[in-house]
């Protein structure tokens, strides 16, 4: 049997790991785009046997590991590999005394869910992602927080991870004035926006929807937000189900995995 060791990744791996990411879903993959970034920011994996057969990426904050972009290739699955590179990170969280693994997996991956399960994670939270176009609008009515009063939103998504919403952030957040709320109409909207970081002209808003008439109004200012700033895409991820908009287009629902390491 072939050994298998796991490594951090180098520029040369760029090409043999981009070979098996090609048609990892039905639109292509990401990882192309992402693996400049991904390799500047460290803890770029790769599982050789003895050539890479597998890649994750770790992303270390807050007493957390956030692990993204597993991939195997389709000719060594089923072989644990996907599993082995999450204790790896989860053997590397524990040195730096992180308590908290997480993880975002499609609820219809159900290879992955019960990796997940199996390795002790459960499901957290789940959560909708959107997409939006940008459109000049004018009817809407917002206001600007710091969500101070709003304890049991504990975390917010930049660049596809879920962070924790601390009080760095919040002040942070909430002096570029990227915390915008709406409460006219009964349960209090919250929207957070943040930029890509790996991605040109992309707006990433993280929506706690409260009744649907403040969403809308959130929604409205949004578009509008968007188009001025000259953003291409704008991404929502919500816990709830939104409502019928022209140029809102759900994508698909993902279950965010938390397993506690101590």
């Amino acid at each position: 049997m072939e050994q298998k060791s796991i490594r951090i990744a180098i520029p040369s791996d760029k090409i043999s790991v981009l070979k098996f990411c090609k048609n990892t879903f039905s639109w292509g993959d990401y990882i192309q785009d992402v693996w400049n970034y991904w390799l500047s920011e460290g803890n770029l994996l790769v599982i050789e046997k003895p050539y890479p057969v597998g890649v994750c990426h770790a992303f270390f904050s807050k007493n957390q590991v956030w692990i993204e972009g597993i991939r195997i290739d389709s000719n060594f699955r089923k072989q644990g590999l996907a599993s082995d590179l999450v204790k790896y990170v989860e053997s590397l969280a524990k040195e730096k005394q992180i308590s908290f693994s997480l993880m975002l997996i499609d609820t219809e991956n159900l290879a992955s869910l019960l990796m997940a399960k199996n390795l002790n994670y459960q499901i957290f939270q789940t959560w909708n992602f959107y997409s939006l176009l940008p459109q000049i609008t004018n009817n809407h009515k917002i206001q600007f927080g710091d969500l101070l009063y709003y304890p049991e939103i504990s975390h917010y998504v930049k660049s596809w991870r879920w962070l924790v919403l601390d009080d760095e952030a919040l002040f942070s957040l909430s002096s570029q004035n990227k915390i915008i709320f709406s409460d006219k109409f009964g349960d209090t909207s919250i929207a957070i926006l943040t930029d890509s970081q790996h991605f040109d002209d992309t707006m990433i808003v993280t929506l706690f929807s409260g009744s649907q008439n403040n969403t809308l109004e959130l929604i409205s200012y949004i578009q509008n937000y968007g188009a001025q700033k000259n953003y291409k895409k704008i991404q929502i991820l919500t816990r709830e189900k939104l409502p019928f908009i022209k140029n809102l287009e759900y994508k698909i629902t993902f279950n965010l995995m938390q397993k506690l390491l101590h």
